[in-house]
């Protein structure tokens, strides 16, 4: 049990041990129990309760878990020399190696890392077992992505008989002891902070960003830090002189919004520290996609149809076991000089079914195909609902109601004898796409 709260835990001096939990008070630099020097100390630390938690270098901390020979080798995840990197562990991060790096410059960089294909069905299930233990220390559980999400948890204290700050430090031991990977969390008063301070001390790492260090804390920083300013909009105000997070924190709210609109809106809020977005457990998906990387650049409809009809049947998998159908159909292409297409058009119904998906993406694909040659191709759908409206019969196109039929006899044979049971003509015999779809992680 945590030593008691009646302890006056606001002196910057009095924390806790993050080994063995173990209540610190006075300025010791190691644990008076265990000697560890993994301490954490804050003014706040036992106020705070809103919490972010990010699993380190995910996929590759997983396979290095399963493969303990890899542990002191740089190991990178990623599809052939053509793919990029999904994820890259922290030795190979050291010598350059960054996420969504085209995979050559990637071994250019490390020569002697280990490159292993992604694995995301183990990915999936190891981070279903971390969102299990979360979920454990409070229902408000905010998934971002397979390996990170925001947690509440205020109000858990009697649950626990512990402050946030100590739970949170426990979960991190937990993790480590019992599914054999490691995760980095912040803490802090609201979303925006508590995400970056789970970014600061990577691997392993605890930090915390309290209200009343904020606005000092955040004025040296640059604007990239803010949540929506990627590279343009960042060149944008590197071209208006502003560089730093303290400039923003010196300008007039409406001047802002007259320079960027919303965006400046939010600018002058996150600047400041405000944030009042709550963490919502049903976070629901946006959209259901894949794509894929070709070992070769491919330009002719021949050589790209297969691919879209293999992707799109992948698409509608998803879509069916989470019962959800999309309105928006979404075509993406990557040039050889990693220039970005996209197409969309929405449908009248959301759909759910392969052959729909397909024939959609195949009209934008044809508009496309104008020579240009392509590294990647990917298709999906957005605007998502639940399924119980999705594909309504088509009494005008008889064909298209027989391809419905068709599809359904399809996928009940595959649920019973498996995936490759029955092909289409479209993928029969044809293997266009070697590397599986990229799975880009921070």
């Amino acid at each position: 049990m945590f030593a008691s709260m009646a302890t006056p835990v606001n002196n910057p001096d009095h924390g806790f041990c993050r080994d063995c939990l173990a209540f610190q008070q006075g300025g010791a630099l190691r644990c008076v129990r265990c000697g560890s020097p993994r301490l954490a100390r804050h003014p706040e630390l036992y106020r705070l309760h809103i919490a972010h938690i990010d699993c380190d270098a995910f996929y590759a901390a997983v396979e290095k878990r399963d493969s303990p020979e890899l542990r002191d080798k740089p190991v990178i995840i990623g599809g052939g020399k053509r793919g990029v990197v999904s994820t890259a562990c922290y030795i190979a991060r050291i010598r350059g190696v960054r996420s969504a790096m085209p995979m050559f410059k990637a071994l250019e960089a490390c020569p002697e890392a280990v490159v292993i294909s992604p694995d995301m069905e183990k990915y999936v299930r190891v981070g279903r077992e971390v969102r299990a233990m979360m979920q454990a220390l409070t229902p408000l559980v905010e998934p971002l992505s397979i390996d990170e999400a925001f947690l509440d948890l205020g109000g858990t204290e009697r649950l626990h008989g512990r402050p946030p700050a100590v739970v949170l430090a426990d979960f991190a031991r937990r993790v480590e002891k019992e599914i054999g990977i490691t995760v980095s969390a912040g803490l802090s008063y609201c979303k925006f902070l508590a995400k970056i301070a789970s970014d600061m001390r990577k691997p392993r790492g605890f930090a915390v960003i309290g209200e009343a260090e904020a606005v000092s804390f955040l004025s040296g920083q640059p604007v990239t830090l803010i949540w929506g300013v990627g590279k343009a909009f960042a060149a944008t105000l590197e071209q208006d002189g502003i560089r730093l997070i303290g400039q923003l924190q010196k300008m007039d709210r409406g001047d802002l919004m007259r320079r960027y609109g919303t965006m400046g809106d939010r600018l002058f809020r996150l600047a400041r520290g405000e944030d009042a977005r709550e963490v919502h457990p049903d976070h629901d998906a946006k959209s259901v996609s894949a794509e894929t990387t070709f070992d070769t650049d491919l330009a002719s409809m021949a050589d790209l149809v297969p691919v879209l009809r293999a992707l799109s049947e992948k698409v509608s998998a998803r879509l069916k076991k989470a019962h959800i159908a999309g309105r928006t159909v979404v075509l993406k292409l990557k040039t050889q000089d990693f220039k970005i297409r996209t197409r969309n058009r929405q449908l009248a119904d959301p759909t759910r079914l392969a052959d729909r998906i397909f024939q959609i993406g195949l009209q934008l694909l044809e508009k496309e195909t104008d020579g240009t040659k392509y590294r990647l191709l990917g298709i999906g759908v957005s605007d998502l609902s639940d399924d119980g409206r999705a594909d309504p019969p088509d009494l005008i196109d008889e064909q298209a109601r027989k391809r419905a039929m068709a599809e359904g006899a399809i996928d009940q044979l595959r649920d019973k004898f498996g995936k490759k049971a029955v092909e289409t003509g479209y993928t029969f015999g044809k293997d266009r796409t070697a590397h599986p779809p990229e799975h880009l992680e921070d």
